[in-house]
């Protein structure tokens, strides 16, 4: 099936049609005059014929507003297009169809789906879209605003179950990259409407959230990770603040110790920077060894 291409209509300026008209019709006016006062019947053909290409003519006028063209269809034949706000007049035998350029909103229902890792989420975005080629919005599909909807809500779908929910090792996430995810479906819902000839303007998340059934059971396991998370940093802190530690005391020779005093502070240190409380100071009248 050939691609329709928009093409510009034939189209003059509505007022100066409406000039060409009004002089026309008062020509028909003074002739019958002159035929009645004359009665010349055999000339009145001559009015009468203006006069019905006159009242078949009314059709080609029309109003564009602002943001808004005329799509052109003679017999079933698109003939062009016609943009631009203004009076205009055109083929007044063609069906002349107005579609809207301006920028429309879509906001979608709240989808559950199954993300990467088949946890079922529910989500929703925005969608900004408008029409740049009025022929293919038009004549292309049944009806491109349906079309914005089912489209937008399978693209959702599929973005949504290309990534996790939630990471923490740095992979692009729904929750934690909205640039990134954003951006992606912003393509991928491009991709299914440039058949249409519409453009997305722009794409957001709109909500975001585990289903009710497991969102208790998720919070805990985010809770869980971010506690894992945090004592991992802590650790790597405590370890390297205990080597140092080590380390300069060897180096200033402030004091010698051996393997085993050596490993009786590294655990106090550990105990005193891991653990959760305030380290409680004991005062040790012996030796270790003792």
């Amino acid at each position: 099936m050939t691609s329709i291409q928009q093409q510009r209509a034939f189209s003059i300026n509505g007022f100066i049609a409406l000039l060409a008209w009004l002089a026309l019709a008062g020509y028909c006016a003074s002739t019958i005059v002159d035929i009645a006062r004359t009665q010349q019947v055999a000339q009145a053909w001559q009015p009468i014929a203006i006069g019905l290409v006159l009242l078949l003519s009314l059709g080609g006028f029309f109003v564009n507003q602002p943001n808004e063209s005329r799509v052109l269809v003679f017999f079933g034949r698109y003939v062009g297009t016609v943009a631009g706000a203004g009076y205009h007049f055109a083929n007044p035998f063609a069906a002349k169809h107005p579609v809207s350029l301006r920028v429309h909103n879509f906001n979608s229902e709240k989808l559950k789906v199954n993300d990467a890792r088949g946890n079922p989420i529910e989500i929703a975005a925005v969608i900004v879209w408008r029409v740049t080629d009025s022929a293919k919005a038009l004549l292309e599909v049944e009806n491109y605003r349906g079309f914005v909807a089912i489209q937008s809500e399978t693209a959702i779908r599929a973005v949504a179950t290309r990534f996790p929910y939630d990471s923490h090792d740095g992979e692009v996430a729904l929750r934690s990259h909205q640039d990134e995810i954003n951006a992606g479906l912003q393509q991928e819902v491009q991709a299914r409407l440039d058949v249409a000839g519409l453009e997305v303007v722009d794409c957001r998340l709109s909500h975001l959230a585990y289903a009710p059934e497991i969102a208790q059971a998720m919070l805990r396991r985010q809770q869980a990770e971010a506690v894992v998370a945090a004592r991992r940093q802590i650790v790597e802190g405590a370890v390297s603040m205990v080597e140092m530690g080590l380390r300069r005391l060897e180096e200033h020779g402030i004091v010698r110790l051996d393997e085993e005093r050596k490993a009786s502070m590294v655990n106090n240190l550990l105990v005193a920077l891991v653990a959760d409380r305030e380290a409680q100071p004991v005062i040790n009248t012996g030796n270790i060894y003792s």
